[in-house]
């Protein structure tokens, strides 16, 4: 009997634990024969199938009771489960860089609902996890960020990795509608139990569930090391930031590309184009601002070393190229006959959603480069005092855009949505899905609807704490990408939140200290040429490839990369591999076929910046 005090029943595959105990209980034996059979199938228990464990009873019976978890309440009779064969998944879809995207390998798994609620709320969360077949499972969690406002609603991602993933309805039916549907309860009233559950809450507690889960699931012991992994981009790398910030614990790996954090600055500036242009009272046709780009890039091209296509170091091109000398470029583009596709909003009165685009021929004018300094040059207040930073030149002007009005026969703004409806429904508290138009609008104007957002949702959806020590300390690592000529999320966004975490935690180093410590765990990399979580059709260059395998060689292995690999897609150099810099080193070609990782302190110094039109510190 000594012998079997030393078997722990809750460590068993809990299938097998309802099986003993059934059995015990049966043959009216009690506990003691209980503690027998667990040790006689203690060996086998790793070996149970799909089938065995995919049972609603075995869920139920793993289910953690009230208290376990603080906070969550389980709500057992609401569990379903059902074991999935050959099954093709959604992997590759939701995140860039992932190493399967278009795989045709299929999978097997268990496909399990579980509900619970908070203690108080009388809410509902439903979370569904595919769990991989026990003999493909390798000890991992998986989570994939969304995009947009929507949280990822597929929890198949995790299987190529030999992981479980979830999926979260974050108690406002997330799986089926975005959070932007779900932010106001009515004009005025904002909806803080979707806002925090969106902004950081609900995928922290699905992994913190389904680690639990899988604990009990695959028999493991609380020895047995169980990693947990986070891959997600633009607002899904917003996402990732806040795990790390909030939930720094529970991870072990976390890749977040192009990051949309400081979420009041990245969306009110989608509405900085279009007012420098109701501001300066002109408006550029899609042609000009188009050869602007081309023009800039072509220019900018040679400065990295290596004439590609590619501007890798948009940095030398903000600081030797001058806008100026495209004046009097000529440009030609036919017109259209087909809807411009605008739909955002106008002045009062002109319609902007054309059937009819006339051609547009001329020069480059001395205006056409005034509205394209100024967008690139940031958003100022009346005072001068920056508030926020800009997209990279030679990143596409896509707000700028403007759209033939058949009322006025002209060219007019086109207010995009992804500003406009932050602007209506997260300012305003209005149920709008658009500004209508931009009347009285200035400058100062969006530096207030900044300020007021800032501060209504610093603890929400900013997502700019600058403090990872928990993350740091419990040995998480930080993979952190961006797109250098994303025209979207601004690229230096992410270099100014690298610099918010190195001053915040290593104030008392000097930066070549600074930049050791940080390399050991928290690394960001910018892609050259690359647009927002993808390639660019303006410029043919790298986007980085095996993020996840690279995460995990480095959490499990302890191989630290000092280079993030990436593959050219199109152009001369197709399918060529390049080795991407480590930030704050940037490459500079030496030949066509190498390029070195230099440092280069006055670009920089290009990337850094102060936004004194806050009083909060802005991270």
């Amino acid at each position: 009997m000594s012998t079997m005090s030393l078997v722990e029943p809750q460590l068993l595959h809990p299938a097998m634990q309802v099986y003993c105990e059934a059995n015990a209980e049966a043959s009216g034996q009690g506990r003691g024969v209980t503690a027998v059979a667990a040790l006689a199938v203690t060996v086998t228990s790793n070996a149970a199938s799909l089938a065995d464990i995919c049972t609603v009873s075995n869920i139920e019976s793993i289910l953690p009771s009230n208290g376990t978890l603080l906070g969550l309440n389980l709500i057992p009779d609401a569990t379903t489960a059902g074991a999935v064969y050959n099954a093709s998944t959604g992997m590759g879809g939701t995140t860039m860089g992932s190493t399967s995207s278009g795989s045709s390998t299929t999978y097997s798994y268990c496909n399990v609902t579980v509900t619970y609620t908070h203690p108080g709320k009388d809410d509902t969360v439903v979370v569904k996890y595919a769990f991989p077949e026990p003999s493909e499972f390798e000890s991992r969690f998986y989570v994939a960020g969304g995009g947009g406002y929507a949280l990822n609603s597929d929890a198949t991602g995790g299987l190529e990795y030999g992981a479980a993933a979830g999926a979260t309805s974050a108690g406002y039916d997330a799986l089926d509608y975005s959070y932007m549907d779900k932010v106001l309860t009515g004009n005025g009233s904002i909806n803080w139990d979707a806002t925090n559950m969106f902004g950081w809450e609900a995928l922290g507690e699905m992994a913190l569930l389904g680690k639990y889960l899988m604990k009990a699931l695959y028999s493991m012991s609380d020895s047995d090391k169980l990693y947990t992994y986070y891959e997600g981009c633009s607002d899904g790398g917003r996402e990732g930031m806040s795990q790390v910030q909030r939930w720094g614990t529970e991870y072990d790996g976390v890749i977040a590309g192009a990051p949309a954090f400081r979420f009041a600055q990245q969306q009110v500036l989608h509405v900085f184009p279009v007012t420098v242009e109701q501001t300066l009272d002109y408006y550029p046709n899609p042609c000009a601002l188009d050869v602007i780009v081309n023009a800039t890039i072509s220019a900018c091209d040679p400065l990295d070393g290596r004439t590609d296509g590619v501007v890798s170091r948009t940095d030398l091109c903000k600081l030797n190229f001058n806008l100026s000398s495209i004046i009097g470029t000529a440009y030609y583009c036919e017109g259209t006959s087909a809807s411009s596709g605008a739909g955002g909003g106008g002045p009062s009165g002109s319609t902007t959603t054309s059937t009819y685009a006339p051609t547009q021929n001329g020069t480059i004018s001395a205006q056409d480069i005034e509205v394209a300094q100024a967008i690139y040059d940031g958003l100022h207040n009346s005072a001068g005092q920056q508030a926020y930073l800009s997209w990279q030149i030679a990143s596409s002007l896509e707000d700028a855009v403007t759209v033939w009005s058949n009322t006025s026969e002209s060219w007019t703004y086109d207010i995009p949505s992804t500003g406009g409806e932050y602007v209506t429904r997260f300012v305003q508290l209005l149920n709008i899905t658009n500004l209508d138009n931009l009347d009285g609008v200035t400058y100062d104007t969006l530096v207030g609807w900044m300020d007021t957002a800032m501060i209504r949702y610093y603890n929400s959806l900013q997502t700019t704490l600058p403090d990872l020590s928990p993350f740091r300390d419990a040995g998480g690592k930080l993979l952190h990408y961006h797109g250098e000529s994303d025209p979207s999320v601004p690229a230096a966004s992410s270099a100014h939140y690298w610099q918010s975490v190195r001053s915040i935690m290593y104030g008392n180093l000097t930066d070549v200290e600074a930049i050791a410590e940080m390399q050991d765990w928290y690394q960001l990399y910018y892609v050259p040429g690359a647009a927002h979580c993808g390639t660019n059709t303006l410029q043919p260059g790298p986007y980085p490839e095996d993020n996840m395998a690279i995460m995990i060689d480095w959490v499990e292995n302890g191989v630290q990369p000092s280079r993030l690999n990436a593959t050219v897609s199109s152009g001369t150099y197709a399918n060529e591999t390049q080795l991407l810099c480590q930030w704050p080193t940037r490459p500079l070609w030496n030949s066509d076929t190498t390029f070195d990782c230099v440092t280069d302190n006055a670009s920089i110094g290009s990337w850094t910046y102060s936004f004194p039109a806050f009083d909060l510190p802005v991270y």
